[in-house]
């Protein structure tokens, strides 16, 4: 089978909720995509436990090809995620976090926006449906993008960088619910970042220079694929689409220091 997608997945411990996010990855309908797993545990080898290994013998089964790295020593999210994006060699790659469950239709409904678009990058947010009786109206501002997917320059103290609010807690589904999105017609909407899950143009990812800033940080840092989607987004354009279908395990971030933040430090342009 020929990946179209190359599904890339950095990952740190948290064997059973990797697990559970390579389950989700067996049910997609769009079928031409390969898996790329990077671990950087030290101690332990969490991609050789039974619920890893029976969930990657079934992405086997259904023809996907399988590629997995032991990743030391650890330099940084945006040094592992350079790797990552080093092995690619399809049009587009995903990057997933190791802690999400998707829906079957995510992949295929991310691909044909960022075909249609021609667009940098086109996000699924994630949504923490604990949050479900948690309705945050203030938080709920959603700019649809119109026509067709512009480049667009955003940073941060700027009005759009309040975008990001509508990613929080589980506002995304309270906003898809009341608007009745589908995945058949996909809202495509204006964001500040999209966190967790993102399909990239894999040529145009690199063309910005994908992750090679992580020399630029010092090794405790996040925020990086923050910086990656605005420089994206000022050159080619990018946006999130409703309905989401991406949801949040909601477990303790293995990035705790986050005092180094990316677009902070380094610019857009």
């Amino acid at each position: 089978m020929t990946a179209i997608v190359d599904i890339l997945i950095p990952t740190y411990q948290r064997p059973a909720a990797l697990a559970v996010t390579l389950t989700s990855l067996c049910a997609q309908t769009c079928r031409e995509f390969r898996v790329i797993i990077s671990d950087q545990t030290e101690t332990g080898e969490p991609l050789q436990t039974g619920e890893v290994q029976a969930a990657l013998r079934v992405l086997q089964a259904h023809g996907h090809s399988i590629k997995t790295h032991k990743h030391l020593p650890r330099l940084g999210i945006a040094e592992h995620r350079q790797f990552l994006l080093d092995q690619v060699t399809a049009p587009y790659c995903l990057f997933i976090d190791n802690d999400l469950i998707l829906e079957p239709w995510v992949l295929q409904s991310l691909l044909t926006t960022i075909q249609t678009e021609g667009c940098g990058f086109v996000g699924s947010a994630v949504i923490g449906l604990s949050f479900h009786g948690d309705v945050r109206p203030h938080q709920q501002i959603l700019e649809l993008w119109e026509g067709a997917v512009e480049p667009e320059l955003v940073r941060s103290g700027t009005p759009q960088w309040e975008r990001y609010q509508l990613h929080n807690a589980a506002n995304l589904y309270h906003v898809q619910q009341r608007l009745g999105a589908t995945p058949d017609k996909p809202l495509r909407y204006r964001v500040a970042w999209v966190p967790g899950c993102i399909l990239y143009d894999t040529a145009k990812l690199r063309q910005v220079g994908g992750f090679e800033f992580w020399r630029d940080l010092p090794t405790n840092h996040c925020g990086e694929d923050v910086l990656v989607q605005l420089r994206l987004m000022a050159t080619y354009g990018g946006c999130g689409i409703l309905p989401s279908g991406v949801y949040h395990q909601e477990l303790p971030t293995t990035i705790v220091d986050r005092t180094i933040d990316a677009p902070q430090l380094l610019p857009v342009i």
